[in-house]
């Protein structure tokens, strides 16, 4: 089939997280679509965010956030969390939180899984800072854990696709990665 030239701001599905950090005193969470693991070991995470947000200057200042992956029964919640700023309303009291061993990088303790992230590197690019994390602790609910490790029918994740603007949940596996592709090697 033939490949045709399409916008380049078409970008592959993203995993959708809650970054949160404090700032002034307050737990805050802001919605974010640019999220990806950058390295094995150490664990490392980068999460994209607009230098005018609120939330830079909370990781800025704190050197630690916090990523929390919410299930699709939370699509509301998170895009409000995207759509409100924290400059204009307190996300404080929108969730239960908790912390770990890094006080200044909230949690939210109705989702699925959670990172705990130690900042390691502030990367700026013209209108975003890319921040990239050391996971320094995951925690998820007893209730989506199997053999302690999450399950993604459990975790029911939350996929958002550009420039449609449209958040999926994502359910069905349809292989096994690193052991599918064995099969056609000579």
């Amino acid at each position: 089939m033939k490949q045709v030239a399409i916008n380049r701001n078409v970008i592959p599905p993203m995993p959708v997280v809650l970054a949160g950090t404090i700032v002034d005193g307050k737990a805050n969470f802001m919605t974010v679509g640019w999220c990806s693991r950058v390295n094995a070991a150490p664990p490392l995470i980068a999460i994209g965010i607009n230098k005018k947000h609120q939330t830079p200057t909370g990781i800025l200042a704190n050197e630690a956030f916090s990523i929390c992956f919410p299930g699709s029964e939370m699509e509301q919640i998170t895009d409000y969390c995207g759509v409100v700023s924290g400059k204009k309303v307190d996300k404080s009291t929108l969730f239960d939180t908790f912390t770990g061993e890094l006080e200044n990088a909230p949690m939210i303790e109705d989702c699925p899984v959670n990172l705990e992230c130690k900042l390691v590197q502030t990367v700026e690019l013209p209108t975003n800072y890319l921040f990239i994390g050391e996971i320094v602790n995951a925690y998820a609910r007893a209730d989506v854990l199997e053999n302690g490790r999450p399950q993604v029918e459990k975790t029911k994740p939350m996929i958002l696709t550009m420039p449609d603007n449209r958040y999926w949940q994502l359910e069905t596996s349809i292989g096994r990665a690193w052991k599918d592709g064995l099969g056609m090697k000579d």
